[in-house]
């Protein structure tokens, strides 16, 4: 690299601790997610930012959420999910499904406005883009769970500006 590098301290592979990885972690950016599940087993949601494409073909897409939250459980038995990227605006949205407003399970979406997709799973009116999705696949993998949706649906919003995650905080991606 021409005019010198920015190369930081580097983390021996022995070293690597959970801590070291998560604040090499806050160095990635990623778009804010609100998680939503509705079916016998009930109604909930959580943020996330460790969502990702799959395929195209047929479209997939995979989440993976902490295997101590209630909400891996809730969404295998639902057997449906739908993943809501959020605009600039929805900072409180991502606090409330994230469990730092007080509520949890169905009581999260008293805030926002919400209608079901074709799977029954609460699409924020309000989102980017929302996919609804079947549960596909289910796999434990360390400290999380990767749940693997195929989509069936999907509903894209009006635009703006996008909620991202970086550095430990909300940043607006604009498009």
């Amino acid at each position: 690299m021409e005019g010198g590098s920015n190369r930081g301290r580097v983390v021996p592979e022995a070293s690597v601790t959970p801590q070291s990885y998560r604040d090499g972690m806050a160095a990635v950016a990623g778009h804010v997610h609100l998680i939503t599940t509705a079916g016998p087993a009930g109604t909930s949601g959580f943020t996330a930012i460790a969502v990702a494409s799959v395929s195209d073909d047929p479209p997939t897409l995979l989440v993976c959420l902490n295997r101590k939250s209630a909400n891996g459980a809730l969404i295998e038995s639902n057997g449906v999910f739908a993943v809501n990227a959020l605009g600039a605006d929805a900072e409180v949205l991502a606090e409330t499904f994230a469990g730092r407003r007080g509520l949890s399970g169905a009581a999260r979406f008293s805030v926002g406005e919400w209608t079901p997709l074709a799977t029954g799973s609460p699409a924020l009116d309000t989102a980017l883009v929302t996919f609804d999705c079947r549960v596909l696949e289910v796999k434990p993998v360390a400290t999380h769970t990767i749940i693997i949706g195929t989509v069936v649906g999907l509903r894209v919003g009006g635009g703006g500006p996008a909620l991202a995650y970086f550095g430990r905080g909300y940043r607006t991606i604009e498009r």
